[in-house]
């Protein structure tokens, strides 16, 4: 792993790959800032609520998961239109990973400002509805979908479990989730995660510093080593999609701990290889917005 932006985030997070612009982009979340980076250098864009995962909705807008949130985002703007409000009356609370599903539906999990257990859930928007998934929750994470096998796999990070629910034709869950991985054993915290064209799923597996993958049926295949404990977000991108970026993060970090990863914070990438073959990812669908 390479460091793609010297920018130490506080918590990186929402890393969007966004496929007709080419560019990718990510967040830091209570920075309330938007970065990206391209040939022409970096960009970055205050917010003005915190703001925890993106989708694409079309060549200049995104969608946001805000603290109060969905929100429709121009970036040639900063136009900020709330599309759908999701907890917005409670203080505590915020937006947390989230992403679109391929049926143009986006998926977003909230948690407690604290990390207090079972403050969060998980939800789904679709077609103009907003429908609760599972709650309580903690800290859910990854909303990663793999089309072909028409299935979620949800990240409960506190509990070391990553969750998987078969969906139905229009996307909804159907009957209860099974669990996909155990990490318990481990010690392991799954953060966000995402799936490759193979069915493959990637991990941040988070204070362990390293991106694991495992094969669709729940099989460890390999972990890619970071120069940074705090992983917390994988995301295939370029032009052929065989680029893995990975954002980090330094929040709650003693000072003496930032000294010792001087890299903490960074934003990474990476060409991953499995079998002597490279590894693609799934180009991320857009966001149907009414």
């Amino acid at each position: 792993m390479q460091v793609f932006d010297s920018t130490r985030c506080e918590l990186g997070e929402g890393l969007l790959w966004h496929p007709e612009r080419e560019q990718i982009f990510w967040l830091d979340i209570p920075a309330k800032r938007l970065h990206s980076r391209t040939e022409d250098g970096a960009r970055v864009w205050d917010l003005p609520e915190t703001v925890s995962a993106l989708g694409w909705i079309d060549h200049d807008r995104l969608l946001l998961a805000s603290e109060t949130g969905l929100v429709r985002f121009d970036l040639r703007n900063g136009a900020w239109d709330r599309r759908v409000a999701i907890e917005a009356d409670d203080p505590g609370t915020r937006g947390n990973d989230g992403g679109a599903d391929p049926w143009g539906g986006f998926w977003l999990g909230t948690m407690g400002k604290k990390g207090e257990e079972g403050r969060g859930a998980l939800y789904r928007w679709h077609r103009g509805e907003l429908r609760v998934i599972r709650k309580p929750m903690t800290t859910p994470n990854a909303m990663a979908f793999d089309p072909d096998r028409k299935r979620v796999y949800v990240s409960d990070t506190p509990h070391h479990i990553v969750w998987m629910w078969t969906l139905d034709a229009d996307g909804w869950p159907k009957g209860e989730p099974q669990v996909f991985l155990d990490l318990s054993k481990e010690g392991l915290n799954p953060d966000g995660g995402t799936v490759d064209a193979e069915g493959r799923f990637w991990s941040a597996q988070f204070g362990a510093g390293r991106i694991a993958c495992y094969s669709p049926e729940g099989k460890f295949l390999m972990a890619e080593p970071l120069p940074a404990t705090l992983t917390t977000c994988p995301a295939f991108g370029g032009p052929d999609l065989d680029v893995l970026f990975v954002t980090t993060g330094q929040e709650n970090m003693t000072e003496e701990e930032r000294a010792r990863q001087p890299q903490a914070g960074m934003t990474f990438h990476a060409r991953m290889m499995m079998n002597g073959q490279p590894v693609r990812g799934v180009a991320t669908p857009r966001v149907k917005v009414g």
